[in-house]
Protein backbone atom coordinates (compact mmCIF):
# COMPACT_ATOMS: atom_id res chain seq x y z
CA UNK A 1 0.00 0.00 0.00
CA UNK A 2 1.29 3.43 -0.95
CA UNK A 3 -0.02 6.76 0.33
CA UNK A 4 -0.10 9.75 -1.99
CA UNK A 5 -0.98 13.42 -1.52
CA UNK A 6 -2.91 14.34 -4.67
CA UNK A 7 -4.56 17.74 -5.01
CA UNK A 8 -4.41 18.18 -1.24
CA UNK A 9 -6.13 14.87 -0.45
CA UNK A 10 -4.61 11.66 0.84
CA UNK A 11 -5.09 8.55 -1.29
CA UNK A 12 -3.92 5.04 -0.43
CA UNK A 13 -3.40 2.71 -3.37
CA UNK A 14 -2.47 -0.95 -3.65
CA UNK A 15 -0.20 -1.00 -6.70
CA UNK A 16 3.29 -2.15 -7.58
CA UNK A 17 5.84 0.55 -6.65
CA UNK A 18 7.13 0.75 -10.23
CA UNK A 19 3.67 1.46 -11.70
CA UNK A 20 3.82 4.78 -13.56
CA UNK A 21 2.13 7.58 -11.65
CA UNK A 22 -0.01 8.32 -14.73
CA UNK A 23 -1.81 4.98 -14.49
CA UNK A 24 -2.34 5.31 -10.75
CA UNK A 25 -3.89 8.76 -11.28
CA UNK A 26 -6.15 7.61 -14.09
CA UNK A 27 -6.99 4.00 -13.22
CA UNK A 28 -6.81 3.88 -9.44
CA UNK A 29 -7.74 7.43 -8.37
CA UNK A 30 -10.05 8.28 -11.30
CA UNK A 31 -8.38 11.57 -12.26
CA UNK A 32 -8.53 11.32 -16.04
CA UNK A 33 -7.55 14.89 -16.91
CA UNK A 34 -3.91 13.82 -17.14
CA UNK A 35 -3.52 12.21 -20.56
CA UNK A 36 -1.42 9.41 -21.99
CA UNK A 37 0.42 10.55 -25.10
CA UNK A 38 3.64 8.71 -25.80
CA UNK A 39 4.61 6.78 -22.68
CA UNK A 40 8.27 7.85 -22.94
CA UNK A 41 8.13 11.38 -21.45
CA UNK A 42 8.54 13.08 -24.82
CA UNK A 43 5.17 14.73 -25.57
CA UNK A 44 4.13 16.29 -22.24
CA UNK A 45 0.47 15.24 -22.31
CA UNK A 46 0.94 13.52 -18.93
CA UNK A 47 2.50 16.52 -17.13
CA UNK A 48 1.61 16.98 -13.47
CA UNK A 49 3.26 18.96 -10.67
CA UNK A 50 5.30 17.07 -8.10
CA UNK A 51 6.33 19.44 -5.31
CA UNK A 52 5.70 22.29 -7.75
CA UNK A 53 7.83 20.95 -10.59
CA UNK A 54 6.40 19.96 -13.97
CA UNK A 55 7.00 16.19 -14.18
CA UNK A 56 6.06 13.61 -16.81
CA UNK A 57 3.86 11.13 -14.95
CA UNK A 58 4.11 8.41 -17.60
CA UNK A 59 7.67 7.53 -16.57
CA UNK A 60 7.66 8.44 -12.87
CA UNK A 61 7.22 5.33 -10.74
CA UNK A 62 4.48 5.92 -8.18
CA UNK A 63 6.99 5.09 -5.44
CA UNK A 64 8.89 8.25 -6.47
CA UNK A 65 5.84 10.37 -5.66
CA UNK A 66 5.26 9.07 -2.13
CA UNK A 67 5.69 11.85 0.42
CA UNK A 68 5.42 14.57 -2.21
CA UNK A 69 2.66 17.01 -3.18
CA UNK A 70 1.11 15.97 -6.49
CA UNK A 71 -1.10 18.39 -8.39
CA UNK A 72 -3.05 17.35 -11.46
CA UNK A 73 -5.05 19.50 -13.86
CA UNK A 74 -8.09 18.86 -11.65
CA UNK A 75 -6.22 20.38 -8.70
CA UNK A 76 -5.43 23.72 -10.36
CA UNK A 77 -8.90 25.03 -9.65
CA UNK A 78 -8.91 26.21 -6.03
CA UNK A 79 -12.04 27.04 -4.04
CA UNK A 80 -14.08 27.09 -7.23
CA UNK A 81 -11.75 29.54 -8.98
CA UNK A 82 -9.89 28.55 -12.09
CA UNK A 83 -6.13 29.06 -12.20
CA UNK A 84 -5.11 32.16 -14.23
CA UNK A 85 -3.63 29.86 -16.90
CA UNK A 86 -6.99 28.14 -17.31
CA UNK A 87 -8.76 31.51 -17.59
CA UNK A 88 -6.20 32.77 -20.12
CA UNK A 89 -6.45 29.56 -22.16
CA UNK A 90 -10.17 30.12 -22.58
CA UNK A 91 -9.76 33.84 -23.37
CA UNK A 92 -7.09 33.13 -26.00
CA UNK A 93 -8.97 30.19 -27.50
CA UNK A 94 -5.87 28.03 -27.16
CA UNK A 95 -7.24 24.48 -27.55
CA UNK A 96 -8.08 23.01 -30.89
CA UNK A 97 -8.52 19.28 -30.32
CA UNK A 98 -7.58 19.79 -26.65
CA UNK A 99 -5.86 16.45 -26.05
CA UNK A 100 -2.48 17.91 -25.05
CA UNK A 101 -3.89 20.90 -23.22
CA UNK A 102 -3.85 19.57 -19.65
CA UNK A 103 -0.12 18.94 -20.02
CA UNK A 104 0.40 22.32 -21.69
CA UNK A 105 -1.49 24.08 -18.88
CA UNK A 106 0.45 22.25 -16.17
CA UNK A 107 3.78 23.18 -17.77
CA UNK A 108 2.67 26.81 -18.17
CA UNK A 109 1.48 26.99 -14.55
CA UNK A 110 4.82 25.61 -13.32
CA UNK A 111 6.67 28.22 -15.40
CA UNK A 112 4.55 31.08 -14.05
CA UNK A 113 4.99 29.88 -10.48
CA UNK A 114 8.74 30.44 -10.97
CA UNK A 115 8.68 33.44 -13.34
CA UNK A 116 5.74 35.83 -13.06
CA UNK A 117 6.79 37.71 -16.21
CA UNK A 118 8.67 35.27 -18.45
CA UNK A 119 10.40 36.36 -21.63
CA UNK A 120 9.52 34.76 -24.95
CA UNK A 121 12.74 32.77 -24.70
CA UNK A 122 11.79 31.49 -21.23
CA UNK A 123 8.34 30.53 -22.49
CA UNK A 124 9.85 28.71 -25.46
CA UNK A 125 12.32 26.85 -23.23
CA UNK A 126 9.69 25.85 -20.67
CA UNK A 127 7.18 24.70 -23.28
CA UNK A 128 9.55 23.12 -25.82
CA UNK A 129 9.00 19.61 -24.48
CA UNK A 130 5.21 19.83 -24.85
CA UNK A 131 3.96 18.74 -28.25
CA UNK A 132 0.75 19.99 -29.82
CA UNK A 133 -0.29 18.02 -32.89
CA UNK A 134 -2.72 20.79 -33.86
CA UNK A 135 0.06 23.38 -33.84
CA UNK A 136 -1.53 25.95 -31.52
CA UNK A 137 1.89 27.12 -30.29
CA UNK A 138 1.25 30.81 -30.99
CA UNK A 139 -2.01 30.70 -29.03
CA UNK A 140 -0.25 28.80 -26.23
CA UNK A 141 2.32 31.60 -25.99
CA UNK A 142 -0.50 34.20 -26.05
CA UNK A 143 -2.25 32.29 -23.27
CA UNK A 144 0.89 32.27 -21.13
CA UNK A 145 1.41 36.00 -21.64
CA UNK A 146 -2.23 36.66 -20.72
CA UNK A 147 -1.99 34.42 -17.63
CA UNK A 148 1.08 36.37 -16.52
CA UNK A 149 -0.94 39.59 -16.84
CA UNK A 150 -3.79 38.08 -14.83
CA UNK A 151 -1.37 36.98 -12.12
CA UNK A 152 0.07 40.50 -11.92
CA UNK A 153 -3.45 41.96 -11.70
CA UNK A 154 -3.35 43.76 -15.05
Amino acid sequence: MLTLNINGKTHTVDVEPETPLLWVLRDNIGLTGTKYGCGIAQCGACTVHVDGLAIRSCTLPVSGAVGKRITTIEGLTQRGRQHPVQVAWIEAGVPQCGYCQSGQIMSAAALLAKRRNPTDQEIDAAMSANLCRCGTYLRIKQGIRRAAELMRGE
